[in-house]
């Protein structure tokens, strides 16, 4: 016989609700490290109690978990929309610059200011190019190493007579 189903909702009985808290955050942890000697995978696992008290596990340290989680993030933003973040800084120069022609501003701050931009823009775009090659050569070794390439294309060492 297996177990009852229990409704998901907040424990009103203090005592239950840490006792519960205790035993399945002694669960998540046991998971998360199953996960990452299995899999070999990095990983990061953040808990704060009600109380405030914070609980981690990490399959490698914490901080390069998380430097991690910041950089892919940033990146996956990038590749998923790269526009917007070259528009949105398009924007704050058209800003910038349409404030000093307003107040005067003169013509070698524009220009700096001109530079500036055209230094952002090589930025974005080289890695903007950089992300995109990555991704093509992920792909490219995601179809080498499946199975049905493999069978599909021939091994080029393999001389068939003809």
């Amino acid at each position: 016989m297996g177990r009852g189903k229990i409704v998901i909702r907040r424990i009103d009985n203090s005592t239950s609700r840490q006792v519960t808290f205790s035993k399945r955050r002694n669960g998540i942890f046991k998971k998360a490290k199953e996960l990452a000697i299995l899999c070999d995978a990095e990983v990061g696992l953040m808990i704060f109690s009600s109380t405030g008290r914070l609980y981690e596990y990490s399959s490698t340290s914490m901080k390069s978990v998380i430097d991690r989680y910041g950089k892919t993030k940033d990146e996956q933003q990038v590749v998923a929309n790269p526009n917007s973040e070259l528009k949105a800084l398009l924007d704050l120069n058209l800003d910038l610059s349409s404030r000093r022609l307003e107040s005067g501003g003169n013509i070698k701050e524009l220009e700096k200011e001109g530079y500036c931009l055209l230094l952002h823009l090589v930025r974005m775009h080289s890695l903007t190019c950089y992300l995109v090659r990555r991704e093509l050569l992920r792909s490219e070794r995601t179809i080498a190493n499946s199975k049905l390439y493999k069978v599909l294309v021939p091994c080029p060492c393999v001389v068939t007579a003809s």
